[in-house]
């Protein structure tokens, strides 16, 4: 066990000798328990200033409260969050699928007894459990008392030594580091306890952490525990000799909360849960396997409140359907104004999914642990061994970011705050299993698919549109997953599915019975599917509108691909012959909607872009623009795979559609929403969508800088500064002479990813005051006012009221990190 040692009675001089030596080799060690300035705040189980909710006009939307915290558990491992108020309770362990509910035999408590003094425990949660679970624990932990903060994948419970006697830190975190395809994948989280005693005697206190045996309780979508509680389900105690960093004994103990079965398992439900920690000289761990969290907890809590001990007791009992918990504590010593460190760990093996279609997967992280589904105890143990290496590298990456003093602070927490979702958003990293129980491999590649959800409201796979706003995040820091999706879309531009489908938009606003081809050849699909269905296997789960006749997927497929092979050096040209055919099929397709030869596509009068209620009606701002840098992109490409005819090809035609773009949309300020529908003025803020992307991927100019310049100044002016007083983002539209417009409910919306978006693309252009000051908006109304962190919704009104939350588009706020790039290595467009 890590830990640190006290002054004891060592002569001063030898002792400062002591003290100097241990910080030259150790550095940081001393500082871990500190919290970045850069991360979020909160007080411990207090509300935020003024509480948002969605929108009254979505009662299906997912509105669990503003009590979140940040997730646990590696990409594609499920994830698990406990909330500020110290309550494990958000559940995204089965793939694809949300369940909020506290567990309340799932919780951390500490036992403190001043020598001489009186003892205290008490559970570290604000709120008391429902229905008289866990009665007999002291649930006295006062609300507003300590403080929560978050920098993820790290986040911290800093607890009032006032209340507690102690000084109290918690660390936890998941593995996710940058460019690692291994740990990165762990179903596994750190619980580091920092303790020191603030006072001139000793102190006795001690850690407590129980769980609940959760075996069974993912097998089915319901919002509750209660209909999935398996039979069978049994507590065993576990310890481990280990060879300790030091040379002196130290040991491995802890409970495994498993089942009784026969070899390995095979169903998705179906693993282990382990909790664990490192006993050693000066550490006394106790425990008790089995106890029922419904009834009162008698059985933990006067053992432990008395002493800091648990009974060491096994009860040889399985579950019969109902809940079963168990417990671990360490006990120790704090001389006067000593700290220690004691780390706990967290692990879980459910190493099968299945989805909707009955087909099954194994998760990535098996590559390493097998796929048994008994190796929960090995994950602990490989976590507590490599937990002060991993919690390093997180530090290490995360420091030129959130220390660079040039950018705001709260921009700096944030960057990291939003990826959260990559984990947490039912992400998918997993390969298929055959019929005899044999991975399976796809045309695209030997490596695992991986994808996120759009949100859960939304629950579609990889959501193309969105996706190439929320993904940069993903291709910055694990690259060969973000191109590993593209691959999988590569693969599907040209196949087609004819099965039809209701148009919902046409039934819902034209009251037309309409039906769709679910996919034609040569569009890129919306989605690679939903968890409900066959995801990977069946794409285009989203019939909302007819997306294969959308006009901003395949441009928006060509230019992530460019992006892709870009920001990975440029030097991928395997990648690019890859996705070739791919790009090829999708641009001759887009040809199609150039009805009147200029060079231009054009919108159908329907909505045929990610704003699905938002109408476009011939040439558009977004739509075209996205098509001109598409046509560039293509250009590129095809000269590095070497197919100079279409490079030539697509050159010409870019430059005939540029003609087109600019003679039809620019309006003398700003270049007009479309050609011909009633929205044809309004002021969108996310016209130059394709500027943005050619800027940050080098493809240049598509329209002149001048009008550049003069519509993000407009869109600052009007979307940013003449809604919500200035302070909560752009809104998507304004009309022309800046009034607000309730022509739909997506044009009044603020949408989270397109604003951060808009700020990049303000950052390229050196409006770097108009950027940050738009993008703050995001800040103001999800992490400072409304409590919508660690849930950021795609969508909010002017009221703050939000609509789907857990969105993949704000990971655009990655994209202002790259325009900064970009400004740096090219002078003249610095402001």
């Amino acid at each position: 066990m890590a830990r640190f040692g006290g002054a004891g009675k060592l002569p001063l001089d030898r002792f400062i000798f002591v003290v100097l030596l241990f910080l030259i080799n150790c550095p940081n060690l001393l500082a871990d328990d500190q919290i970045p300035q850069a991360a979020w705040h909160i007080a411990i189980g207090q509300p935020p200033p003024n509480p948002g909710g969605k929108k009254p006009s979505l009662p299906t939307d997912i509105d669990d409260g503003f009590w979140q915290g940040a997730p646990v558990g590696g990409l594609g491992a499920g994830t698990f969050s406990r909330s500020y108020r110290g309550n494990f309770e958000r559940w995204h362990v089965k793939v694809g699928v949300h369940k909020y509910e506290n567990v309340p035999g799932n919780q951390f408590a500490v036992f403190v007894q001043p020598e001489d003094g009186t003892a205290k425990a008490v559970a570290l949660s604000t709120g008391k459990p429902l229905n008289g679970a866990l009665s007999a624990w002291d649930w006295s932990y006062p609300a507003g008392k300590g403080e929560y903060a978050a920098l993820y994948p790290k986040s911290w419970f800093a607890y009032d030594p006032e209340v507690l006697g102690i000084k109290l830190t918690l660390e936890q975190f998941s593995p996710l580091l940058p460019n690692n395809y291994q740990e990165s994948s762990y179903p596994v989280a750190l619980y580091n306890w920092y303790a020191e005693n603030p006072s001139d005697k000793k102190i006795t206190v001690s850690l407590l952490f129980s769980w609940t045996n959760m075996v069974g309780w993912f097998r089915d979508q319901s919002a509750g525990f209660s209909t999935a509680l398996s039979n069978q389900d049994k507590n065993r105690y576990v310890t481990e000799d280990l060879n300790g960093p030091t040379g002196s004994a130290e040991s491995l103990r802890g409970i495994i909360f498993d089942r009784i079965r026969t070899g390995a398992v095979r169903d998705e439900w179906d693993g282990q849960f382990a909790i664990a920690v490192k006993d050693g000289p000066g550490f006394e761990v106790s425990y008790l396997t089995t106890f029922y969290p419904q009834l009162t907890g008698d059985e933990v809590w006067r053992p432990f409140a008395t002493d800091g001990r648990l009974p060491n007791a096994n009860p040889d009992v399985a579950s019969s359907g109902e809940q079963i918990a168990g417990a671990i504590a360490v006990r120790f010593t704090l001389d006067p104004h000593e700290k220690k460190l004691v780390p706990m760990a967290l692990s879980w093996d459910l190493p099968l999914i299945q989805f909707g279609g009955g087909r099954k997967w194994v998760r990535h992280y098996t590559k390493f642990f097998g796929a048994e589904g008994t190796n929960a105890w090995k994950i602990a143990k490989v976590a507590l061994e490599k937990d002060e290496e991993w919690s390093k590298a997180i530090d290490e990456w995360q420091k030129p970011y959130i220390e660079d003093e040039s950018k705001p602070l709260w921009y700096r927490g944030e960057l990291f705050n939003e990826m959260y979702i990559l984990a947490d958003g039912g992400t998918v990293w997993a390969h298929e299993l055959d019929g005899m129980g044999n991975p399976k491999h796809f045309s695209s590649k030997d490596e695992d698919s991986f994808s996120y959800l759009e949100c859960f409201d939304y629950p579609d796979y990889g959501t193309l549109d969105v996706r190439f706003y929320g993904s940069f995040s993903l291709i910055r820091f694990w690259p060969e997953l973000e191109k590993q999706e593209m691959r999988e879309y590569a693969d599907t531009v040209q196949e087609s599915n004819p099965q039809r489908y209701l148009w919902i938009w046409q039934a819902l606003h034209e009251h037309k019975f309409v039906t769709m081809e679910r996919k034609t050849a040569g569009s890129v699909p919306h989605d690679l599917g939903a968890p409900a269905e066959d995801p990977f296997v069946n794409v285009n789960q989203y019939n909302y509108q007819d997306v294969s006749n959308w006009r901003d997927l395949n441009s928006k497929f060509v230019l992530m691909i460019w992006r892709d092979y870009v920001y990975t050096g440029s030097k991928d040209l395997t990648f690019l012959h890859y996705a070739w055919n791919g790009v090829k099929a999708a641009m001759e397709h887009l040809r199609q909607y150039d009805t009147d030869g200029d060079g231009l596509i054009e919108n159908g009068g329907f909505p045929d872009q990610t704003y699905d209620d938002w109408i476009a009606t011939g040439e558009s701002a977004y739509s075209g623009g996205l098509y001109l840098a598409a046509l560039r992109a293509t250009t590129e490409i095809a000269l590095k795979v070497g197919d100079t005819n279409a490079a030539s090809e697509y050159n010409s035609l870019f430059r005939k559609a540029q003609l087109a773009y600019i003679t039809k949309l620019w309006n003398g300020t700003y270049f007009d929403y479309d050609t011909r529908s009633e929205y044809r003025s309004d002021i969108m803020a996310d016209q130059l969508a394709g500027q943005w992307y050619a800027n940050l991927t080098g493809l240049g100019d598509l329209v002149p800088k001048r009008m550049r310049l003069s519509a993000l100044k407009t869109v600052y002016s009007n979307n940013v500064m003449l809604f919500g007083n200035g302070e909560i983002g752009a809104a998507n539209g304004m009309g022309p002479k800046g009034e607000p417009l309730d022509q739909n409910p997506q044009v009044t919306e603020v949408w989270t990813g397109t604003t951060f978006g808009v700020a990049s693309h303000m950052l390229s252009e050196g409006m770097r005051d108009e950027a940050f000051k738009t993008a703050e908006g995001v800040y103001n109304v999800v992490w400072r006012d409304r409590g919508y962190f660690f849930r950021t919704p795609e969508a909010y009104d002017e009221d703050g009221m939000y609509r789907a939350s857990m969105y993949m588009r704000p990971g655009a706020i990655w994209s202002m990190e790259y325009a900064m790039e970009l400004a740096k290595q090219e002078p003249s467009k610095k402001k």
